[in-house]
């Protein structure tokens, strides 16, 4: 859920920490700190805040040479968010200092038996008990520091990616990592250490991503070691050549992430489609699926496992894989799922749907998964994540960094993708007709232009946005593939803007939500052409009586609902299937506009981070 950064090499640490800190602020923005080695004396400074309160803080305590050097960005787990709880942290003796990403379980009971062996502690992080165990191991065992690390590792449950070095050694920084992301960037005669590839792109596209209870020894002059944490056996380290570029994670001339992100979905999502859909030649193929095409077509069922508003594509996934491919499908929460009992065998597929590809409980799942038996298939964005290296085969889609913490072409490429899949299963199982598989690969092929026009719709959204601004709470309906959209319509609005809001299945306003109706309820309603339009219809009609205020998304030409509607927010006809791609678009730039018209931060909404990589 935090941010490291680190750097040892040739150049001055400062800038390339401070800037790797602001391009990796997405992952938490409680605090911030910086620690560099001049060779001499360890220059710490940390504070609560953003990247930025930091800058203003080192400039009056510290100098900023040094070679060596580490920072973190914090999203709180152990202690509140104050300087002191900041990171980095010191051992006892100041010669070690650490950075830490994940969470030490057992903090507890190491911290009492470092007390009782007279160590003394400043914060309440379960990170200072760890830098402290490294160095009682250390001192203890009369090791060098990675041992001491691999030592010490080895007594602690939980999850975590450190990055530590020791005054004494300031040729030297020692990496570990379980269950939270970890990359080291190789250069000439210097070393980058970061939660993903983002602070140090502009300086190599090489890079090693560590395995999960893997650790390494960055020396200067050396190649990285790379060594398993439990049996120390030596690893082959992978060099990986990156194909994230500087552009991709700059705002582009956007007031905010988020908004670049949004009128980037008619790019990505063909992206995502490029060389897997040629839909005038009735092809649709993905290279991760073909080897795979049998375990789909004689599965009992699919599990979906995601979070957050990869679960939200998932049911739309529900609905698509059993109306093409008439294979049942259950949608799990990941975080449910993995504490369960669940019934799994090998005739089941799993597909776990994450951005980041480091989601903690989907990354859980998996293993539960296929400690079961289960074919697990993954659908993830970021190019050699974990969640990419623990599924038995998968599909990338191509979004480019996603930055803004509240996901939004994530959403629609997970759908392309999952459509893709259906429809290739559909196709091979028989179920779907020839004429409506070709449809579908042609109104596929569309979207994007379907996209970009209800883009179009911005100005006047954001007009319906400064209406309803101060709205205290909201209500999103939708039937059928766009229930799920409805949801994920509600959630964009809580995550940013920090109104209250809730999503239902239409046809269950009348048993109970409706009683939360009047002149003061705004409703938005996705009242699309489908075969649910009258019913929608009628739901309006109750919303009306009752004098609540009904924002609809409709279908373009729609005069029914134009006429029963306060507001309304035109898309594209579209096939009922693939429409939750287009009605999410309006839903997005809603919640855009009135958070900006609030002043929130849009692209660090308070309590949140963009990838949730401990419990």
């Amino acid at each position: 859920m935090c941010g490291i950064v680190g750097y040892i090499g040739k150049r001055e640490a400062y800038p390339i920490i401070i800037n790797g800190l602001k391009r990796l602020e997405y992952r938490g923005y409680d605090s911030a700190g910086i620690a560099l080695f001049d060779g001499s004396e360890i220059q710490l400074s940390k504070t609560k805040g953003k990247v930025s309160d930091l800058e203003e803080r080192i400039g009056r305590e510290i100098t900023t040479h040094g070679k060596l050097g580490i920072g973190h960005t914090r999203w709180a787990t152990h202690g509140v968010p104050n300087d002191i709880n900041s990171h980095p942290h010191y051992s006892n003796s100041g010669d070690l200092v650490i950075i830490h990403n994940g969470i030490i379980e057992n903090y507890a009971s190491i911290k009492k038996e470092l007390e009782n062996r007279g160590y003394t502690f400043k914060s309440d992080t379960d990170t200072e008990v760890l830098v402290n165990l490294i160095e009682e191991v250390k001192k203890k065992e009369k090791v060098k520091l990675g041992k001491a690390v691999q030592i010490a590792l080895n007594q602690v449950v939980g999850a975590y990616a450190i990055a530590l070095f020791d005054r004494k050694k300031p040729d030297e920084i020692v990496v570990a990592k379980l269950g939270s992301p970890l990359a080291i960037g190789i250069g000439e005669d210097e070393f980058f250490v970061a939660s993903d590839a983002s602070p140090f792109i502009e300086f190599t596209n090489n890079a090693i991503y560590l395995e999960d209870e893997e650790m390494a020894i960055i020396r200067l002059g050396r190649e990285v070691r790379v060594r398993k944490i439990k049996d120390d056996k030596l690893v082959a380290p992978y060099i990986q050549e990156l194909q994230l570029n500087l552009e991709q994670i700059e705002k582009g001339g956007y007031e905010h992430f988020m908004l670049k992100e949004i009128y980037e979905q008619p790019t990505v999502i063909k992206d995502t489609y490029r060389g897997r859909l040629l839909a005038d030649q009735g092809i649709v193929k993905l290279g991760g699926l073909e080897d795979h095409i049998g375990k789909f077509k004689n599965a009992n069922r699919i599990i979906i496992v995601a979070c957050g508003t990869s679960w939200h594509a998932g049911l739309v996934a529900e609905y698509i894989f059993e109306d093409l491919a008439r294979i049942p499908v259950e949608v799990e929460y990941a975080s449910e799922f993995r504490y369960r009992n669940p019934i799994i065998n090998e005739k089941d597929v799993v597909i776990a749907i994450s951005q980041s590809g480091e989601t903690a409980d989907t990354l859980a799942a998996i293993k539960l998964a296929k400690q079961k038996g289960a074919f697990v298939y993954g659908i993830c964005n970021v190019v050699g994540s974990t969640i990419s290296r623990e599924t038995h085969s998968g599909t990338y889609t191509h979004a480019g960094p996603e930055i803004g913490v509240a996901s939004t072409k994530a959403f629609t490429t997970q759908i392309t993708v999952l459509m893709m899949i259906a429809l290739r299963i559909a196709k091979e199982k028989g179920t779907i007709s020839e004429r409506d598989f070709m449809l579908h690969l042609r109104e596929l092929e569309m979207i994007p232009d379907h996209v970009a026009e209800a883009l179009k719709s911005d100005e006047k959204i954001r007009e319906i946005a400064e209406v309803f601004m101060d709205a205290s709470n909201f209500l999103y309906l939708g039937r059928g593939y766009n229930f799920p959209v409805a949801l994920e319509g509600a959630l964009k609005l809580k995550e940013i803007s920090y109104i209250h809001a809730e999503g239902y299945p239409a046809a269950e306003m009348k048993h109970g939500p409706i009683a939360l109706i009047d002149e003061q309820m705004p409703v938005v309603v996705i009242a699309v052409n489908s075969n649910h339009y009258e019913k929608v219809v009628s739901n309006i009609e109750e919303i009306k009586a009752r004098h609540g205020k009904i924002i609809a998304v409709v279908t373009e030409g729609d005069t029914t609902v134009k006429n029963l509607a306060d507001y309304i927010m035109e898309v594209p006809k579209t096939p009922e299937a693939l429409s939750p791609l287009v009605t999410t678009i309006p839903l997005q730039l809603l919640s855009y506009h009135i958070a900006v018209m609030l002043g929130r931060n849009v692209d660090q909404p308070r309590n949140l981070a963009k990838s949730v990589t401990v419990e």
